[in-house]
């Protein structure tokens, strides 16, 4: 048995979180807020037409902007209200509940492996920790040996740096490139955020 995620946890704690969470992406569009930019980054690494996993999808913010782009993407979230709200709002790609420790997506018919993964919105800080590198491995396995994974997370939730890039290297990834901003400024020792681009090994 897989240990619940710590957002599934909150959501047990919290039956309304989800719906919280989608409507405040709903009201940030309907601002005019811009909602693509870890999406845009993606969209300048992948080949014209790329198959692209979007792992801890949320509400389909990102995996849509991808869609609407070309690409033939999946998005793969645990939260059943967040895949609810992926369909409604963004149609197109192919929305799946599940949990990313125990991604199979072949059995689910879907045996071509991927040209990128993506991970934005803090997922790996809502992994239980115990399922960190596995999560990380199955991500590894449905990544073609030439693609790339690009992860991103903030520092201070509960899961230093350090032990990702501990995690990534046992899960077969090695470091392409460290950033500490959706727009490309460089990573450093002090950096408060991490982007991780990440090439199989």
């Amino acid at each position: 048995m897989v240990e619940p995620s710590l957002w599934m946890k909150k959501v047990a704690a919290n039956p309304g979180h989800s719906q919280w969470y989608i409507e405040r992406f709903r009201s940030m569009a309907r601002a005019g807020e811009d909602l693509a930019g870890e999406a845009r980054l993606v969209d300048a690494m992948a080949p014209r037409g790329a198959h692209i996993l979007d792992a801890g999808c949320g509400p389909g913010r990102l995996g849509g902007y991808l869609a609407a782009a070309g690409h033939r993407v999946v998005g793969v979230d645990v939260d059943p209200a967040l895949i609810e709200a992926a369909e409604q709002d963004h149609p197109g790609p192919r929305w799946f509940v599940g949990d990313l420790a125990e991604l199979d997506l072949p059995a689910r018919g879907i045996a071509e492996p991927f040209d990128l993964v993506l991970s934005a919105g803090n997922v790996m800080t809502f992994l239980a920790p115990s399922t960190r590198v596995q999560v990380l491995t199955r991500l590894r396995a449905h990544l073609r040996d030439t693609g790339r994974a690009v992860i991103g997370f903030g520092a201070g939730r509960g899961y230093e740096f350090e032990q990702f890039f501990d995690d990534a290297t046992q899960a077969g990834f090695a470091s392409d490139l460290l950033l500490s901003t959706w727009d490309l400024r460089p990573f450093s020792e002090d950096s408060d955020f991490l982007v991780a681009i990440l090439r199989p090994v």
